[in-house]
């Protein structure tokens, strides 16, 4: 069993940055690929960045290139979302995922096997 924590949302106005964290329990977290997602109310949860379980690869939603940046430090067990640049349709719950021994389907939500609670962010004007 793996718990997921996240941690730094809050509220900004366009433009600004945060930076979110997940941190997790356990002696395995190099063993998984970690993952963000988001969503608002009405709609489905929505894949938003992936990281391999070294950090040598990471994937993004078109809709975030350019300004999110996804991060680990397995010595710390954590993962981290750079945002940059917030826009006010990045307002949502933003969730960690982690994922054992990885997956090509790093952008569905059904190949994850641990969630965290969500942290609020969002973005005003």
């Amino acid at each position: 069993q793996v718990q997921l924590v996240e941690s730094g949302g809050g509220l900004v106005q366009a433009g600004d940055s945060l930076r979110l964290s997940c941190t997790a329990s356990g002696r395995t977290f190099s063993r998984y690929a970690m993952g963000w997602f988001r969503q608002t109310p009405g709609k489905e949860r929505e894949f938003v960045a992936a990281i391999t379980m070294s950090g040598g690869r990471t994937y993004y939603a078109d809709s975030v290139k350019g300004r999110f940046t996804i991060s680990r430090d397995n010595a710390k067990n954590t993962v981290y979302l750079q945002m940059n640049s917030l826009k006010p349709e990045d307002t949502a719950v933003y969730y960690c995922a982690a994922d054992y021994g990885g997956s090509p389907y790093y952008a569905n939500q059904n190949a994850y096997d641990y969630w965290g609670q969500g942290t609020q962010v969002t973005v005003s004007s």
